[in-house]
C-alpha cells in the first residue's frame, strides 16, 4: 500500500463524512417552504464550479491516473498534519455550522419558512463559519492530495463561489431581517473571530 493510496483514502473518508454531516440537513430543508430566493442561473453556475473543484476533480484524481502527471511531493509529516487538520478543525467547524443552523441551512441563496438569524454557537462571533471551514479545508487539502489540479481545485473553485456569492448572501439576509441582521453584522466578523 503506497503513501499516495493512503492519503487518497483519507480524502475519501473526509469527503464521505462531509456528505454524512450534510445529508440530514439537506433532507430536512426540503420540507421547508421557500419564502425568498436568489437562486439565479449565475448561482447555479457557481454551485457547478464549486462541485467541480470540491468533488469531481479530486474524485477523478483518486479513481483514474489522468491527473497523476501533476503530482508533487510533500514530506510525510506535512501530509499527516494536513490529514489531522482536515479531520479536526475543518470537519468540526463544518459539523457545528450545520448543527447550529439546523433548518436554517440551505445550499443555495434561499430563505425558508421559519428562517431566523442564528447568533449562538459558532455563529456568535462569525457570520459564515461554514465558509471558514471550507476555506481552511481548501488550504489544507493540498497537503493530503498532493496534486496541482486535484489538491488545489477546492481552494480555487470555492474561492470563485465565495467571492461572487458572499455580498449577495449578506444583502439577502439584510433584505429579509433588516436592522436585526445589520446589528448582527456589526458585532461579528465574516470568517475569523475578532479578525476578518
Amino acid at each position: 500500500m503506497t503513501e499516495t493510496f493512503v492519503f487518497k483514502a483519507v480524502y475519501l473518508i473526509f469527503y464521505a463524512t462531509t456528505i454524512f454531516i450534510r445529508y440530514p440537513y439537506l433532507k430536512a430543508n426540503r420540507q421547508n417552504k421557500i419564502v425568498a430566493s436568489r437562486k439565479t442561473t449565475g448561482e447555479k453556475i457557481l454551485l457547478g464550479i464549486a462541485t467541480l473543484g470540491m468533488a469531481l476533480l479530486p474524485l477523478v484524481y483518486i479513481v483514474t491516473p489522468w491527473l497523476d502527471r501533476f503530482d508533487y511531493a510533500v514530506p510525510l509529516p506535512g501530509r499527516i498534519a494536513g490529514a489531522v487538520l482536515l479531520f479536526f478543525p475543518v470537519l468540526w467547524l463544518f459539523y457545528r455550522s450545520h448543527k447550529d443552523l439546523g433548518r436554517n441551512w440551505s445550499a443555495t441563496l434561499e430563505i425558508r419558512d421559519g428562517h431566523h438569524i442564528v447568533s449562538s454557537g459558532v455563529y456568535k462571533h462569525i457570520r459564515h463559519p461554514m465558509y471558514s471551514s471550507l476555506w481552511l479545508g481548501g488550504w489544507v487539502l493540498p497537503l493530503v492530495l498532493t496534486n496541482w489540479v486535484a489538491g488545489w481545485s477546492t481552494l480555487a473553485c470555492f474561492g470563485i463561489l465565495y467571492f461572487f456569492r458572499i455580498d449577495n448572501e449578506e444583502k439577502m439576509m439584510t433584505s429579509q431581517f433588516g436592522e436585526a441582521y445589520l446589528a448582527y453584522k456589526n458585532r461579528t466578523k465574516r470568517l475569523i473571530p475578532f479578525v476578518l
